[in-house]
């Protein structure tokens, strides 16, 4: 149990644990990722500790950093359409003739 030797079928996965690493000490905001479940994104934001990643296909998600499985993807980043701003909202119709009520003078 203590620091053995790896076996032999082990060292792909510590190639990939290194490669990963490597990922994720160099990301930052705009590289175009690609994640095994969402798809490709553009990273918005990353910290050491949470990484906010905008996917094309599923909108907006937050990725603990050190747990994120994620490889660079070939290729940029499609564009993006703004954002719609929201039309103001139209004011409640007044009512400017008068109003008969019975009994009222």
């Amino acid at each position: 149990m203590g620091l053995e030797t790896p076996e032999a079928g082990m060292a792909p996965y510590f190639a990939f644990v290194n490669e990963q690493e490597a990922v994720l000490e160099n990301l930052s905001a705009g590289q175009y990722i690609k994640h095994f479940q969402y798809g490709c994104g553009v990273i918005t934001e990353s910290k050491s500790d949470r990484t906010t990643i905008d996917f094309d296909a599923h909108g907006i998600k937050v990725f603990v950093t050190s747990l994120m499985v994620v490889e660079m993807a070939e290729g940029t980043p499609p564009k993006r359409r703004r954002a719609k701003r929201p039309k103001p909202p139209k004011p409640a119709p007044t009512l400017n003739a008068r109003v008969f009520v019975p009994g009222a003078k």
